[in-house]
This record gives C-alpha cells, structure tokens and sequence, in this order.
C-alpha cells in the first residue's frame, strides 16, 4: 500500500483530468499497455477494480493497492508522458498546470525515498512466459506488503529462470542442474568473451555477484519459505532484494546494449557523392 496522501492523489487527479472517469487521453487498451511496460502490471485485473470500472477509478485502486516503489515509478512515467503528449500536440499547459506537475514531482520523489526496494522494476513479467509473470506479480505483492523475507524464495526461483533464459539466449545451454551462482559463473563468460564489459572494476563487481548468490542458495533453502525454516530477518532481505533487483537491472542494460545492430561502415564508394 503506497502512502500517497490525501493531498497528493487530489494534484494528480486535477493535473491527469481524472474528475471525468478519464485518465490523460489514455484509451482502454493503451492504458494497460501503459502499465504493462511500464511497471509489468495488469492493470485491468480484478483487484483494481475495487472502485468501479473507470480508467481513473483503476488508478485509484493501484494508488491504495501498489507499493511505493511501484506508485513512484509509474506516476513518474505517467508525468512524462503528459509532458511528452503536451509538447507532440503543441500545447503549452497553464501556469497551474505547471505548478500542479511540480507538486505531483515532489511526491513521486517522496515515494523513492519511502521505497525499500531500489530498481524493483526490473523484476517483471514476461508476456510469452506465464511463470515469469506469476513470479514477478508474487514477488511485487510481497514488498508491496513490506514483507520481502516472505519471498525471498521466489526472488531465488526468478532469478534462477532469469539466467537460464539468458543463457539459452546466447547457446549457453548449462547443465539444468547447475545452481544459480553457477549460471552467473556461465553468464559472465560469455560477456567476456563479446567483450561486453568495459572496466576491471564492473567485471570485479559481477564476480562478486557470483558469490552473493552462491550465499543465496543457502538463504533460500535454510531461510526462506521454501522449507519449514526460520525466515531471515527483515533488514536482510532487504539488503538481498536490493543486490538482486541491481544485478538484473544491470544485465538488463548490457543486453539491450548487445541486441542493438552493430553500425555499418560506409560503402567503398560512399565518398564518390562528396561534392568537392
């Protein structure tokens, strides 16, 4: 549950245009999409629809349902994409308006400094993979209740499905035994060898990754709820969650990084069109 006051949800109301049931010029579908890529949401499910059928009235329900972490992120790509939407159709907003987006800032930043869980966007749902999606919105649910020692089992399983997938990616294909530290180990290799990593330092920092989650595979089995054991304490799992959620926004980027199209040299005869 996100705690933005009272005050707070009345700037992004008038600011969004959400007195009318509308959200900004958001259809139906590309309001899900919205919070599908931006968060990995449905926004549409059941649990959102707590406050009647209505675009605004789902984004009232996500305000109360939502963790800070979440919330923050969200408002702070919806206000993007009012500034982006003003700036496409030529409209310059009112000096109320501007002020109300000033206002709706200062709360998103509020939220980041409340949120336990840094980078939680990067743990997400996939759209081809049903379990990832399951997993993802399970683990959400979680810190959304402030409970991380409560999944840390989950985290586990996410991240173990997250390098496996990487590593089919690529034609790794590692042994479907190999523990987690393991994949990282088979992970990191093959970014050596694209001469994907630029700097000792990053490359030290991904070692150790490796031996951070070689400790979370007796967190998982000795102190989480994957066994009738004595969860870890809260401090803690924050801590792991925090090391999880950056590695695998780091890798993220590396990948996007690797999957854009390598820039093509000029034709031999390129030169030939210079007018001198």
């Amino acid at each position: 549950m996100s705690e933005l006051n009272r005050l707070e949800k009345m700037k992004f109301e008038k600011l969004f245009g959400m007195g009318s049931g509308y959200v900004l010029n958001f259809s139906n579908r590309t309001f899900q999409d919205f919070f599908s890529e931006s968060i990995g949401i449905e926004i549409y499910e059941e649990r959102f629809q707590k406050n009647g059928p209505s675009k605004a009235n789902h984004l009232r329900a996500f305000w109360e349902i939502g963790s800070d972490a979440l919330v923050a992120k969200a408002m702070q790509e919806m206000l993007d994409h009012w500034r982006a939407s003003n700036t496409l159709r030529g409209y310059e907003p009112t000096e109320i308006e501007k002020n109300l987006a000033v206002e709706c800032h200062k709360a998103v930043y509020r939220l980041q400094a409340n949120a336990p869980v840094e980078n939680l966007e990067a743990i997400k749902g996939d759209p081809a993979d049903r379990s990832f999606s399951a997993l993802s919105a399970s683990i959400r649910e979680s810190i959304s209740k402030n409970k991380p020692e409560a999944a840390l089992d989950r985290l586990h399983t996410y991240m173990t499905k997250f390098l496996r997938a990487l590593c089919d990616k690529h034609g790794l294909v590692p042994d479907r035994a190999k523990p987690l530290h393991s994949l990282m180990g088979e992970y990191l290799k093959h970014l050596k060898l694209k001469g994907a990593i630029e700097s000792e330092m990053t490359e030290r920092i991904l070692k150790s990754a490796i031996s951070i989650l070689e400790a979370f595979n007796d967190v998982r089995n000795n102190q989480s709820l994957a066994h009738d054991n004595q969860m870890l304490n809260y401090e803690e799992s924050i801590l792991i969650f925090n090391q999880v959620a950056s590695a695998i926004k780091f890798i993220e980027s590396v990948e996007k990084k690797m999957d854009r199209p390598a820039a093509q040299p000029p034709a031999d005869d390129a030169w030939t069109d210079i007018p001198f």
